[in-house]
């Protein structure tokens, strides 16, 4: 009777007191959460409660595990897959108090800074992105370590592999050398303030925001949501365009093939009551003039200001959109047209040709037809 209540008191037990003090720690950080609502820490280390109870379980059941006396002849392997658990879990709950950290420390830091310095909240969060990648990786490649080095096999190949690291070394880094590039443009991106998360970017010909900075590759979401993703080594030795480096504030401009005749000036009054009903602008500056001339239409520029990317483009397209919507029914002449009527022969020209209909090309007025331009 002794041999059968000894186990399940001890794995019962700790069993039970790993659920209870889980809840208790749980029910304590949830009360200082709903009690420091400027801080997210409470909340954030409640994530931990599942690797903080493994630790616990794996740490009771292997300290009392020679008193429970079950499965004798596997007394080894259970206490080898124990403290592999041990350790497993021990990694996964600094993981998740290491995260807890930064992101409170970040939120602080970006509810100050959100309104007079986005840019700087941009930066600062690849970094602590970047960071926390980091972080996870060592600790992972130290668990990982520890828990070879319980095999005795392994503890006993240590002074061989020693031996021969410098020499692994050297062949793991020739193999791997786009790798580690790519590892070091990720520092250089992180802390060179080339591109953040956020920022609006144009790589090979595409317009989008940067989504995701990992220490080898990152991720551009397009405008039509597709995801390009990138070697970060690409942003360290290729030009790019980053429209949100500095200040976010944007020029944008807007291009029209009108008549000769078209009013300029009634265009330029036009464009001011169109930027004054749309939210896009930021009244900064606008500006409309003509660029170039063809012989059949005149090239007219708009630009418009507004505070970031997005507001331009919804600028810009909305200025294009109700100028030809207005031209086409106060202005139509002003329209691009094609001429299909015969030339009007200039006064001082002495010729007599006659015209296929018998009236003299110097008596002939435009009579012509014309058609915008498709």
């Amino acid at each position: 009777m002794e041999n059968l209540l000894r186990p399940l008191i001890v794995v019962g037990g700790s069993v039970v007191l790993t659920l209870v003090i889980g809840w208790a720690t749980d029910f304590l950080l949830r009360k200082a959460d709903e009690r420091h609502h400027d801080t997210p820490l409470w909340g954030l280390l409640r994530r931990g409660r599942i690797p903080y109870q493994l630790v616990l379980l794996a740490a009771l059941l292997r300290g009392s595990y020679d008193e429970a006396q079950l499965l004798e002849s596997r007394r080894e392997g259970i206490g080898q897959t124990l403290t592999l658990v041990l350790i497993g879990s021990t990694a996964w709950l600094v993981i998740r108090i290491a995260a807890a950290i930064v992101e409170t420390s970040y939120s602080r830091y970006a509810s100050a800074r959100a309104h007079r310095d986005p840019a700087r909240v941009r930066r600062v969060r690849t970094q602590v992105t970047l960071i926390m990648r980091v972080v996870s990786a060592i600790v992972g490649v130290v668990a990982a370590a520890s828990m070879l080095l319980t095999f005795p096999a392994f503890r006993a190949a240590g002074a061989s592999l020693l031996a021969s690291a410098g020499i692994l070394g050297i062949v793991a880094g020739v193999a791997a050398q786009s790798t580690l590039s790519n590892m070091f443009a990720g520092f250089q991106i992180a802390f060179g303030d080339m591109v953040r998360i956020g920022d609006t970017v144009v790589v090979d010909g595409e317009w989008g925001t940067v989504e995701e900075i990992t220490l080898t590759f990152l991720t551009v979401r397009t405008w039509d949501e597709r995801r390009i993703t990138m070697p970060v080594s690409y942003f360290t030795s290729k030009p790019f365009e980053n429209w949100s480096r500095g200040t976010p504030q944007m020029t944008g401009t807007v291009f029209w093939h009108v008549d000769h005749t078209a009013p300029v000036e009634a265009m330029r009054e036009k464009l001011r009551d169109i930027l004054r009903e749309c939210p896009a602008w930021d009244g900064r500056a606008y500006d409309l003039s003509v660029t170039d001339t063809t012989p059949n239409t005149m090239q007219v520029r708009a630009l418009v200001t507004a505070k970031d990317a997005d507001d331009i483009w919804t600028a810009r397209v909305t200025v294009r959109e109700q100028m030809l919507r207005w031209l086409s029914e106060e202005h139509p002449y002003a329209l691009p047209r094609v001429n299909t009527a015969d030339a009007i022969v200039p006064p001082s020209w002495n010729g007599h040709r006659p015209s296929p209909d018998g009236v003299p090309n110097q008596q002939r007025r435009f009579h012509g037809s014309a058609r915008p331009e498709r």
